[in-house]
This record gives structure tokens, C-alpha cells and sequence, in this order.
């Protein structure tokens, strides 16, 4: 285990008595504020500290087996104990640095999806619906909820743009790589020559943050119209003008909601989303300005970003963030996709690693 990770994980040691120590002191049990925060830390640094004795312990043991090492009788029995405590000292370690790895607060969080067709004309919009499909089954999978909020379907299918928000634990931690620029190549059903065309989309995922954290918007920098909600026909067709278009004019940012057949409701959501979009562009603005040479998973925010392509002739899949081709296309485009969102997840805790590794 790299040095600095050790210091990092002394320093926590002595802090972990520190806030044992304090817990017992009157004038913080006396304080419910200053003691439920010592407490929730207590309970976070045990499981560090917990794990850091006994990756010591196995080291000592380690260190006292090596010793017996030099004895011809005991030398088969020593080697053989001590590729298993290596063994487990291997695993205390991975275990060790997961447990020091900054945690996402929004990780567990619900979260916006959207995603739109870039070039390609009908095509993108057809892959725009395959991609929306994909996603929705993976997310049955999980056993979470779906909203649509507002589509713009594609002349011959698909759509050209659909926002929906995911409700589930874990939604935003899992899907948030999915940000990005996605190409498709494969023989269109209007090519009548049979040639590959290459199509993009773009995926933006959002978390679903608290009111508090989102940034206040001035409404006089809101140009809000409504207009008749559009669907599937019949009773499914608003008869009144309860959706709601709202431009935010300093940014451009234009957001829809249709979906609720009260007007405030449509407002009230387009709102929630407006903030978010605001907030991911600011983020992604900063991310530019302090760029650095160090990979980033998630991306710039930029939707021009090619994240992943989608072979349809070859059946694969490629990742170029990671370099991971799969050749699985079939079963991903039907939700299974963490066959796909696992090695991401996994490339980017080993990234936070090096990081954790680097420091001073």
C-alpha cells in the first residue's frame, strides 16, 4: 500500500480517538447539534479504522512469519501461510482504499435523463428512441420508476428529443456516464442501397437535487409561453394549453414539460430542470477553465463528447473513454447495461486511487 495512503489512513486514526473522546465529553452529549454530527463521523471513521488494524495486524503477522523463514523444516508451511496472508493482506487493502474513496453525495440520488438526436436526420431520431428504450429497460431492471416529462417524436419513429426523470436509489451513480456524445453505424431501414450510415445522439444525465442547491432564477430572465400538450391521441390529448416552454434568455436554455395535465405542475417541473440545466452548465464551464491533463470519465458536459459507439453489423459495442469493446450489442440495446456501466464505475475508482495516491 502506497505511503501516502498509510499517513492518510494514521491521520484518520488519531482523529477517530479524538471524536471518540469528544463523544464522552458532557458539554457535547449536552449539545444535540455538535453531537449528532461527531456521531455520524464516529460511525464513518469506525469502518476505516476497523479495517486498518487488522490490515496492521496481518502485516505483523506478516513480518513475524518471514522470520521463521530461514528454518529447513518449517520453510514449505511458512511459504505456503504466508502467500495466504499476502493474500489477505491484498484484500484489506482494496478494501481500505474503497472505504477512503470520496463518496458522490448525489450518487444515490434520483435523476433527469435526456437524450437527443444529433446528425443523421431520421436515423438519430430512431436511435434516439433505441437508446430511450434501452435505458427504461435497465432501469425496470432496477425496479425504478420512469417519467416521462416531455418527447418530441421523430417523423419516422424514435424521438428527436425525450426528457424523463428516473426515480430509484442509486439512479444518478449509476447512469451519470452515460453523459455524452453516442454514435450509431448500421444500415438504415430507408437505405435502399444497404449502406452504413453513421448516426449520433446525445445522453445528458442530471441528479435531482434539493431546491436549496439549485441556483435562484431571476423570473423577469424567463420568457415562459404554453401551448396544447401532444400524445398518443384520444382521451391521451390535452384539450387545453397545460404545457409549458420555458426560455431562460441570458443562456438560451429552452426547457418543455407536458406531461401533468395541470399547467402549475408542468410549470413546476420545466422549472426543477431549468435549474439543473443552468447548474450543469456552470459546472461544465468551471470543469473547461480548470481543466487538467487527468481523464474525466464524465466528460466535459459537452454534447459534442463521443463517448460510445454502437456497431450494429459487428454487434459490438466501444467505449473510447475506456477502450472496452464489447461484442454484446443485442443484449445492452435490450437494458442489460452494466455490462457496460460496471468497468466504468471500476476505471474511474481506480483514477480517484491514483489521485488518492498522488497526495501530499
Amino acid at each position: 500500500m502506497h505511503s501516502s495512503i498509510i499517513t492518510k489512513l494514521e491521520t484518520l486514526q488519531e482523529r477517530y480517538i479524538e471524536v471518540k473522546s469528544m463523544l464522552d465529553d458532557t458539554r457535547v452529549i449536552n449539545n444535540p447539534e455538535r453531537f449528532r454530527i461527531l456521531s455520524h463521523e464516529y460511525t464513518q471513521l469506525t469502518n476505516v479504522i476497523q479495517c486498518f488494524s487488522q490490515w496492521k495486524k496481518n502485516q505483523e503477522d506478516i513480518q513475524s512469519t518471514e522470520t521463521m523463514l530461514h528454518d529447513p523444516e518449517l520453510r514449505e508451511l511458512v511459504q505456503e501461510e504466508l502467500q495466504k496472508a499476502r493474500a489477505y493482506s491484498q484484500t484489506i487493502e482494496q478494501d481500505l482504499q474503497n472505504l477512503l474513496l470520496p463518496k458522490d453525495p448525489n450518487d444515490k440520488r434520483n435523476c433527469y435523463l435526456e437524450v437527443r438526436a444529433g446528425t443523421g436526420g431520421d436515423e438519430a431520431a430512431i436511435f434516439a428512441g433505441n437508446l430511450f428504450r434501452m435505458y427504461s429497460r435497465y432501469a425496470y431492471s432496477k425496479n425504478w420508476t420512469i417519467e416521462v416529462m416531455s418527447a418530441h417524436e421523430g417523423e419516422l419513429g424514435g424521438y428527436k428529443e425525450i426528457v424523463a426523470k428516473i426515480i430509484g436509489n442509486g439512479a444518478y451513480g449509476r447512469l451519470k456516464f452515460e453523459s455524452g456524445g453516442h454514435r450509431v453505424q448500421r444500415v438504415p431501414e430507408t437505405e435502399s442501397q444497404g449502406r452504413i450510415h453513421t448516426s449520433a445522439c446525445t445522453v445528458a444525465v442530471m441528479p435531482d437535487l434539493p431546491k436549496k442547491e439549485l441556483p435562484v432564477i431571476n423570473i423577469s430572465d424567463l420568457k415562459i409561453d404554453t401551448f396544447r400538450s401532444s400524445g398518443a391521441g384520444g382521451q391521451h390529448v390535452n384539450t387545453t394549453d397545460s404545457a409549458i416552454r420555458i426560455t431562460h434568455i441570458p443562456s438560451g436554455i429552452i426547457v418543455e414539460c407536458q406531461d401533468e395535465r395541470s399547467q402549475h405542475k408542468n410549470k413546476a417541473k420545466a422549472l426543477a430542470v431549468l435549474s439543473l440545466r443552468i447548474r450543469e452548465a456552470e459546472k461544465t464551464r468551471c470543469q473547461k477553465e480548470t481543466s487538467s491533463e487527468r481523464r474525466n470519465l464524465i466528460g466535459s458536459g459537452d454534447r459534442s463528447d463521443r463517448h460510445r459507439t454502437y456497431n450494429f453489423p459487428q454487434g459490438r459495442i466501444t467505449d473510447h473513454r475506456i477502450h472496452l469493446t464489447i461484442y454484446r450489442l443485442e443484449e445492452t440495446m435490450n437494458g442489460k447495461l452494466d455490462t457496460l456501466i460496471d468497468p466504468l464505475v471500476q476505471e474511474y475508482q481506480a483514477d480517484q486511487l491514483v489521485s488518492l495516491s498522488e497526495e501530499n
